[in-house]
């Protein structure tokens, strides 16, 4: 069987734009592997329609009822291999499974760099953030840790003076700061550590503060990460030839969002660094709608 379109990450943007290929009656298939970052937020809160906030596994959870409504076939797995034969793609899982699409879209997301404390993950979007355009309200005027890495962390802490002047930045891996950014910490009173953190302090959902190494404790309300390194998923992209940034970010016409392969789509943070919800669910159904037209000839 030959799909219309196979999606391949079921995240936010590739779960909207099978949605919309679904009111097209179109035939697709959604790979997803379950690990993207929409599955870890325990709360998104600047979604218009949301005011008390939602979780990236209710907005899955929710979005894949409603694709399946419109009959969009979806299956859990590994997307290992993919080429493109004459004018037809060919889609390999890990268990060997083949599937056949007259179009593609990536929607495979960012991995985010994330320190490996287990704890952490029921507080993210609660009390913990990686996004300060979705999340830098949250910490206004609130003590806040920053956890990160040399001059990343630190910009980090600075983009968060728009909300809040009491702030600690901790330089977790003990990079060297450059004298320019380290005169603007100073300039706002951010207070550095340079030590290794040991332990992220915790209860249930709630930030608490950090252990550092050598013993001492560091408390706050709220704490962002920044240590950079975070992982563009465009390694599957670039096996059917699709042009890259020097960031690894996918390269889209920023009308179609189609890729500079043809019949080739991208949607969400693999094709835009904007780490938003919106922009991933506009992208998606934007994609859609030129991969529609495409389908018509």
């Amino acid at each position: 069987m030959q799909y219309d379109c196979i999606i391949i990450g079921g995240g936010i943007a590739g779960l909207q734009a099978s949605i919309q290929l679904g009111r097209y009656a179109h035939r697709v298939l959604i790979l997803d592997a379950g690990s993207g970052r929409s599955s870890l937020c325990r709360r998104y809160q600047n979604i218009l329609g949301y005011a008390d906030g939602v979780s990236g596994q209710d907005l899955r959870e929710n979005g894949r009822m409603q694709a399946g409504r419109l009959g969009v076939e979806m299956v859990s797995a590994t997307v290992t291999d993919v080429k493109k034969q004459d004018a037809t793609f060919m889609v390999k899982d890990e268990n060997e499974n083949v599937y056949s699409g007259k179009r593609l879209l990536f929607a495979t997301g960012v991995q985010d760099n994330l320190p490996s404390f287990e704890n952490l993950y029921p507080c993210l979007g609660m009390s913990l953030y990686i996004c300060p355009d979705c999340d830098g309200y949250e910490v206004t005027d609130k003590k806040t840790i920053v956890m990160g890495s040399g001059n990343i962390g630190a910009n980090m802490a600075l983009t968060l003076t728009y909300w809040t002047e009491d702030l600690v930045y901790i330089n977790d891996h003990g990079e060297e700061i450059d004298d320019e950014i380290d005169e603007q910490l100073q300039k706002h009173q951010i207070h550095i550590i340079n030590k290794p953190i040991t332990e992220l302090l915790t209860e249930g959902s709630q930030f608490k503060g950090v252990q550092l190494t050598g013993g001492g404790q560091v408390t706050g309300e709220k704490g962002f990460f920044a240590y950079g390194g975070n992982k563009v998923k465009a390694d599957l992209a670039k096996m059917v030839g699709v042009e890259t940034h020097q960031n690894n970010h996918i390269v889209t016409d920023p009308r179609t969002k189609e890729t500079s392969e043809e019949h080739v789509w991208a949607a969400g943070d693999v094709a835009a660094h904007s780490e938003l919800v919106t922009i991933a669910m506009g992208e998606g159904s934007q994609a859609a709608i030129w991969i529609h037209k495409s389908l018509l000839g």
